[in-house]
């Protein structure tokens, strides 16, 4: 297993830096750009125009890689249907509204249905073909498992649903989604070699196409992930705690996308309670930090950072 993470990683790092500047192009010629929100930060006003679906990067790095363990290690191959299965909802999202020129993209249910469908059939092969149980190592506890039984479903969702939405909010800075993963998917790929776990190749694919994919898109961006890589790599996130057992660690290792998620709701809860009053500058919670006037590069660091601390705090909870 330990040659096969090592080339994984070196193949997917070098096809992403390969690809990366015809992906750019091609996205260029097609007008795929993004539109920045004029009620943001002005400093980003600068960027619309750059082009966006980098996702595309990611994924054909991922999966040129996996040409070496697919059919060998089952749990990669539930991981990739996950990260894909997302990243094709998130491509549909980017496509319509991009390449097709319709602001709204996906409605919010057709976005939703999409994912609980991916979702559901990750779920369905987890425990009825690969046998897979849904139980979570505790932190901190030495190893002990918790499960929810009847409830195991309804959980499963709140967790990937609220993982993938939590990492498409995270990607609102050049370089920070991708920075944030590459770091927790370098943690599970640690993680998997020391249990074992046929998920190892897969996240140290993910760490390689991601290494490849951030020299194009830290500040100053050439190209943005969009939706298709944003829900892509949460869609890794999750399927990778949960062939590890690791749910309840994205708490820990996904501290950002929580963070993100939470000021968010925390937002929109308190405008609506408030009556129109905002509790933060900007939600999410990076875009209040600059309006705070932190530089985008400065909380990148940071997030960066937090990240690979809590993922030793992760490690050291196991």
């Amino acid at each position: 297993m330990y040659h096969t993470c090592f080339i994984s990683v070196l193949l997917s790092f070098a096809v992403s830096v390969l690809l990366g500047p015809t992906v750019i192009s091609v996205l260029k010629r097609v007008k795929c750009r993004q539109t920045v929100r004029e009620d943001g930060p002005r400093s980003h006003l600068k960027k619309s125009g750059t082009p966006t679906m980098g996702g595309i990067i990611i994924l054909s790095g991922v999966a040129l890689s996996s040409v070496m363990y697919i059919g060998k290690y089952d749990e990669s191959i539930q991981v990739l249907f996950l990260m894909f299965g997302f990243g094709m909802v998130g491509f549909l999202d980017d496509y319509i509204k991009v390449i097709l020129s319709r602001s709204e993209g996906l409605t919010p249910i057709q976005k939703l249905a999409g994912q609980l469908a991916v979702s559901l059939c990750f779920a369905y092969y987890m425990t009825e073909y690969s046998q897979t149980d849904m139980a979570m190592r505790i932190p901190f506890s030495g190893g002990r498992m918790m499960d929810f039984g009847s409830l195991n479903i309804p959980v499963f969702l709140f967790i990937v649903l609220g993982t993938a939405n939590g990492t498409n909010f995270t990607d609102g800075l050049d370089g920070l989604a991708g920075s944030v993963t590459l770091i927790i998917s370098v943690f599970f790929a640690v993680t998997a070699i020391g249990l074992g776990s046929g998920a190892a190749p897969a996240a140290c694919a993910v760490a390689g196409a991601l290494m490849g994919f951030l020299l194009f898109n830290v500040y100053p961006a050439s190209v943005f992930m969009g939706d298709t890589g944003s829900l892509a790599l949460g869609g890794f996130v999750a399927a990778c705690a949960y062939m590890l057992h690791l749910q309840l660690y994205i708490a820990l290792v996904g501290v950002i996308y929580m963070a993100e998620v939470i000021s968010v709701i925390l937002q929109v809860a308190w405008f609506k309670i408030s009556g129109g009053k905002r509790l933060f500058r900007m939600a999410p919670l990076h875009h209040h930090l600059e309006l705070c006037g932190i530089k985008e590069t400065r909380i990148v660091a940071i997030f960066t950072i937090l990240t690979a601390v809590m993922c030793l705090v992760g490690l050291r909870a196991l």
